[in-house]
């Protein structure tokens, strides 16, 4: 079963859940407190708790391994100009922590050990991306 069917079925606990809880109050609500809507509604009800509740507790098993999180790196592509030098980073945030560092100007893509640093300059194009104060 891969991820996005069982966040599918997720999603359709969760709502389903809410349903039930809708309807058993519409029950109650709308025929006035007598001793058969309670029959009716109360089950309903109970129902979409316990759905709501199954929902909730669903995990994600299906997620990424821990070597596809490692691999992973953005596609080298050009960002649009807007006045200033553009460039994406990103940073892996499980140990060995990797950054990614795309420039948006020459489509560079370069990826460093460890976090952010604090002032980049493109290896490519020589264009200064960020420095920190």
């Amino acid at each position: 079963m891969d991820s996005s069917s069982r966040g599918d079925k997720r999603v359709n606990l969760a709502i389903s859940g809410w349903i039930c809880i809708v309807i058993g109050s519409g029950v109650i609500l709308g025929s006035g407190a007598s001793g058969l809507s309670f029959a009716i509604a109360a089950p309903i009800s109970i129902s979409g708790i316990v759905l709501l509740m199954a929902a909730i507790g669903m995990t994600n098993e299906d997620g990424l391994s821990i070597e596809e999180i490692h691999a992973w790196s953005p596609e080298g592509d050009f960002l649009p100009d807007a006045g200033g030098p553009m460039y994406r980073v990103d940073t892996t945030l499980i140990p060995p922590i990797k950054t990614t560092i795309l420039c948006g100007r020459c489509g560079n893509l370069e990826m460093i050990d460890g976090p952010r640093p604090s002032i980049y300059s493109c290896e490519k194009c020589k264009i200064d991306l960020w420095e920190e104060e």
